[in-house]
């Protein structure tokens, strides 16, 4: 990875000064990749609302709906550290070019979908494409603007992936609305216009010194971190105790061993595993894993509540979910600010903690509690990832030398989508058990019903419980669609306690390993470099 990767707002450049045909291009430049990261941000946020509307469309399982937002985790987080290493090898506007062009196919793919299966692909593709645009964004942004300038670029950019966050579960709404399909669709013109810009107006850049990508170590991370997610996927229709999750589990164990060995003896690993060293580094890492397997893989099942169980339309429920988009962005502001002059910890481990409690505040649902009682909740748990966002940025950079800082962002941002995907997964097997045990044990009680509990947990898990419900004799329906709410409500309540402990462990781990020292060594380290090319 190359110091472009690295370089932020307020960084000074060693590289060679601006040249004249840039400076025409540069603002451009930041149009197609301020798309193009609009886009990709778009389609991890406002997806969640669609999910439903794709279930019953395409007849998908509960665990089919898991992969829907795993499989495109699971690319880009496989693929991130090497399209960063390719993109530095081959051009960065070229491998620019390659991701927005399989992110927009990728999205017409989504959208014409006629099968779960293909819709997964198809997400997986997108991952792809995604995982490119984001290693290079970046980069393509420090190579074209130099001083003053970089830093508005790096401000607007900002603001763009704030926006993507914010607006995206009303978007969402409002294009599930039409139909599920038009989530994807809305990518292709953005997609095309984004191409259009880089091929007239950006500058090609590449790294003098570029390393070849570690094929060896991205072949073990991605099918070891895919047999991990299987066998958690796989576990809530089997067992834990069953015998192909035990073997999925298995085999993600040896290969991350052997990943990690690979890693240790190659010589440009991806994951350069001496950064762990850094108490700082790693707290960083499992700050990224800790909010994205806590309050953003919950999202996924508070759609599921607010639209299956409560009965709010995709746009109903986009704009209930706006309550913790609206409070991140307020506090990312405030938070963006406050690095400068308070330590960033006590904005990472503090935000992390008030995550954990408004999951916390969420717990305590009823067959009777209606959307509000979610509102404390996610008015705490917006606030506090508002704290910990702009922060944690900064935090995997600003420890390591500048040539390092691309890996180490990159690795922060994998263990972002490594915590979504197992995030999701493990709480959706918690969720899915004590569903149908709950479901099976009540159901049994009543007359004539006590064989069909496992149908009607089933059910349940498809989105198909309406269905079901109406087929039932009048007597019962009643009763089992009462049933059907308190299991519901109640596997929420466990999962949203996994969820809060998750995070309030990660806002320890974070308050305790990131330490101001390692900032002011690293900073104390490029001082005596500037002196030293001074010097000279």
């Amino acid at each position: 990875m190359t110091e472009a990767h690295a370089e932020l707002p307020g960084q000074q450049s060693a590289g060679p000064r601006e040249q004249p045909s840039q400076r025409g291009t540069k603002w451009w430049t930041l149009v197609a990749v301020c798309l193009g990261t609009f886009m990709l941000l778009l389609d991890i946020t406002n997806v969640n609302v669609a999910l439903p509307d794709i279930q019953r469309a395409l007849h998908s399982s509960f665990a089919d709906l898991q992969w829907v937002v795993d499989a495109y985790a699971l690319t880009l987080a496989a693929f991130l550290l090497t399209a960063g290493s390719l993109a530095d090898m081959y051009g960065r506007r070229l491998l620019y070019l390659v991701g927005l062009g399989v992110f927009t196919g990728a999205s017409m793919l989504c959208g014409f979908a006629v099968s779960t299966l293909m819709l997964e692909l198809s997400r997986a593709l997108q991952g792809i494409g995604g995982a490119i645009m984001f290693s290079v964004s970046l980069a393509l942004l420090a190579d074209a603007f130099r001083g003053r300038d970089r830093g508005t670029a790096f401000g607007v950019w900002g603001a763009v992936t704030g926006l993507a966050v914010a607006i995206g579960p009303l978007l969402g709404g409002l294009l599930t609305s039409l139909s599920w399909r038009w989530i994807f669709f809305v990518n292709v013109p953005i997609g095309i216009a984004a191409v259009v810009i880089s091929v007239t107006k950006v500058t090609e850049s590449r790294a003098p010194q570029a390393s070849r990508p570690d094929w060896a170590g991205f072949a073990l991370f991605t099918v070891a971190l895919s047999s991990l997610v299987y066998g958690l996927i796989e576990s809530n229709q089997r067992s834990f105790t069953d015998a192909l999750v035990l073997a999925a589990f298995a085999v993600a164990a040896v290969l991350l061993i052997a990943f990690v060995i690979v890693e240790r003896h190659i010589a440009h690993p991806m994951f350069d595993l001496s950064l762990f060293r850094l108490p700082t580094f790693t707290g960083g890492a499992v700050a990224a894993f800790g909010i994205s397997a806590s309050i953003f893989a919950m999202l996924l099942y508070l759609v599921l509540y607010l639209q299956d169980i409560l009965g709010y339309s995709p746009l109903g429920t986009g704009l209930r979910l706006m309550v913790i988009s609206v409070c991140i962005l307020a506090t990312a502001t405030v938070a963006g600010r406050l690095t400068e002059r308070v330590p960033v910890r006590l904005l990472i481990g503090p935000g992390l903690i008030l995550v954990g409690v408004g999951l916390l505040l969420m717990r305590g649902l009823s067959m009777s509690s209606s959307w509000t009682h979610l509102i404390p909740g996610m008015i705490v748990g917006g606030l506090g990832v508002g704290l910990v966002n702009p922060p944690l940025a900064s935090t995997a950079v600003g420890v390591v030398p500048p040539q390092r800082a691309g890996m180490a962002s990159g690795i922060n941002s994998t263990f972002r989508q490594v915590g979504i995907a197992t995030g999701i997964a493990l709480l959706g097997t918690l969720f899915s058990n004590k569903v149908t045990t709950d479901i099976t044990a009540r159901v049994a009680s009543l007359p004539g019903l006590s064989g069909q509990g496992p149908q009607i947990a089933a059910a349940v898990k498809s989105g198909q419980v309406g269905r079901v419900i109406r087929r039932l004799p009048g007597p019962a329906r009643r009763p089992v669609e009462l049933i059907v709410r308190g299991a519901f409500t109640s596997g929420l309540d466990h999962i949203l306690l996994v969820a809060a402990v998750v995070a309030l462990v990660a806002g320890a781990v974070s308050l305790i390993a990131i330490r101001g020292k390692d900032f002011a060594q690293q900073q104390e380290t490029r001082a005596g470099q500037e002196r030293q090319t001074e010097a000279r």
